[in-house]
């Protein structure tokens, strides 16, 4: 008896879907350090050249290219390195538990972006326009 609430085969349409939703989330990280919007997110005393201010750059272009599904493998792989990145220098230091140094975030962009590294960018995407 098979329980199945979603079809196998819209399996990379929501691939896709994830894919965009990550990028936009990664993005508006990206905006905020860049931009300073929407207004208050991040202080705008933040340094360009600080680990944050390069953060801020790969979140803003790998957003992008990930929402677009554009180089999406190179761009989710140097997502997952920079979210990992993250969680080791901002919070880890404070603690084992990603529940209590707030690392949980960090952990699972990490891990949701290597999985799209691995799976590639779906069908909904212009990595795949490529393709055929």
């Amino acid at each position: 008896m098979d329980i199945t609430i979603i079809p196998v085969s819209w399996a990379p349409r929501l691939l896709s879907i994830l894919r965009i939703m990550s990028g936009l989330l990664l993005l508006q990280h990206g905006l905020a350090k860049l931009f300073h919007f929407p207004a208050g997110a991040v202080p705008p005393t933040l340094s360009l050249t600080s680990m944050p201010g390069l953060a801020g750059f790969i979140e803003f272009f790998c957003g992008i290219l990930l929402v677009l599904g554009l180089l999406t493998r190179p761009a989710a792989f140097l997502a997952s390195g920079m979210t990992a990145v993250a969680y080791f220098f901002a919070h880890a230091p404070q603690g084992f538990f990603p529940i209590l140094n707030r690392g949980e975030l960090a952990v699972l962009y990490c891990f949701v972006f290597l999985y799209i590294c691995a799976a590639g960018a779906g069908p909904w995407s212009i990595d795949a326009a490529r393709k055929k």
